[in-house]
């Protein structure tokens, strides 16, 4: 049976401290680097949502130890390349592209067959961008259409790359780092900037790891076959998660919030950037560094003028998770805003571009959308008080979440589908935003 909530009032007067699920790209990259390491690792706060939970059984289906309560997670690793499975051993991905994409590179070096598969928004995703770089690498892969499911046998026989990646792709960066992690010689990439959290981790745990910063590029270098021990890691809360909060606040009369403890790595801020210059009220307070990653409150006041944004296709990689957010507050910010080279939000669980522009047409604001771009015209005065219905977007929690917060700020009465989907990144959404004063059926 499917899942719908009912949403008929307009939130206001949000003045609160609150906390955030743990980070999901930090939680999934955590276990696959603590699989591979030489004894016991652990994860204090790490997310318990679906994606994250998909990772740990596959992880166990590998053969490794992991034990998970209710203070930490933790696993034993036997070190690089010491996975025990049957083969042909079939791991389902759920609907996660991160743990899909990065355990292909984890993967490089069995020479087992394992089977991937996902859910059916999952299948439908594009995985000829990790397929041609493990090919390079020596990595056979099975798959019909580069879609899942997939086979892929690793080989014994590793050998290091050059390759390019220009799609500002932080999964197929960090395939590619997984894979050289088990590969003997150097592994270069030059890569489009994008989220560096595999980059850090690599630092954090002393792996050979060299990068040079050019204008348009990243230049990595990794020496693999370099073991690594066991290691304890703390997860601050998400940026995509607070992201909600942050424009919910934005939209709202009569608001604030702090939102205690978020990584704000500066790959991941680009929401918060491209809002600060579209004149919103939004203050980082109280940094420090945790585990090699920047951690800090997130203050946020509405009240202030919105204007429209031109966005830099600079900050296109560092928002890429967040641009459904943006472009609703681009409804209600005065004058015309403009996004360019944002065609990779075609190829996330939904098509971002084209959702954001049915549902921002379908509440009245004006929209012209090519394959690549976006242009928003905006309303301040925006304000509903029709019906509205939300479905057939391919249980994309994204999708889903931005919906609830149109509808919070935005009033009139929606009936929102699929919303179990929630439990892909941030299970605790509606319970949070109940917290705030929200009627949610």
């Amino acid at each position: 049976m499917k899942k719908f909530i009912i949403i008929n009032n307009k939130i206001s007067n949000i003045k609160t401290k609150t906390f955030v699920s743990s980070d999901k790209s930090l939680s999934i990259r955590w276990a696959l680097l603590a699989a591979q390491a030489l004894g016991k690792s652990r994860a204090y706060n790490l997310l318990d949502s679906e994606d994250v939970n998909s990772t740990l059984i596959a992880l166990k289906k590998l053969g490794v130890n992991v034990t998970k309560n209710k203070n930490f997670c933790e696993i034993k690793g036997k070190g690089l390349n010491s996975f025990s499975f049957n083969n042909k051993t079939t791991i389902n991905c759920q609907n996660s592209g991160t743990l899909a994409r990065l355990i292909c590179g984890v993967l490089a070096k069995s020479i087992k067959s394992v089977i991937l598969k996902g859910d059916q928004s999952l299948s439908k995703r594009d995985f000829s961008r990790v397929i041609k770089p493990l090919n390079l690498f020596g990595v056979k892969i099975n798959s019909k259409k580069n879609k899942l499911p997939i086979i892929i046998t690793g080989t014994d026989f590793l050998r290091p790359i050059k390759y390019d990646e220009l799609k500002g792709s932080a999964q197929v960066k960090s395939c590619i780092m997984l894979a050289a992690l088990n590969t003997p010689g150097v592994t270069k990439i030059r890569a489009v900037p994008s989220r560096d959290h595999t980059e850090r981790l690599f630092k954090f745990l002393k792996l050979p790891i060299k990068i040079r910063k050019e204008k348009k590029f990243d230049i990595i270098e990794i020496k693999g076959g370099k073991q690594y021990n066991g290691f304890d890691f703390t997860c601050a809360g998400d940026l995509s998660s607070s992201a909600f909060f942050i424009v919910l606040t934005l939209l709202s009369k009569n608001s604030k919030i702090l939102i205690k403890n978020v990584n704000v790595n500066k790959s991941r801020t680009g929401i918060i950037d491209i809002l600060k210059k579209m004149n919103a009220n939004i203050k980082l307070k109280n940094k420090k560094i945790n585990n090699g990653e920047e951690v800090a409150d997130i203050f946020v006041r509405s009240g202030k003028f919105l204007s429209s944004i031109n966005c830099p296709k600079k900050m296109n990689s560092r928002a890429i998770d967040e641009f459904l957010l943006i472009f609703l507050v681009c409804a209600k910010a005065k004058g015309i805003s403009y996004f360019k080279n944002i065609g990779e939000l075609r190829h996330k669980e939904c098509d971002r571009i084209k959702f954001a522009s049915n549902i921002l047409k379908m509440i009245g604001i004006k929209v012209k959308e090519t394959s690549n771009s976006l242009k928003i015209y905006g309303n301040p005065k925006l304000e509903l008080n029709g019906n509205y219905e939300i479905k057939n977007y391919s249980k994309d929690h994204r999708a889903c979440m931005m919906s609830c917060v149109a509808a919070l700020a935005l009033g009139g009465k929606w009936k929102i589908h699929d919303s179990d989907s929630i439990n892909t990144s941030f299970p605790q959404f509606f319970s949070k935003l109940k917290s705030l004063g929200a009627k949610i059926n």
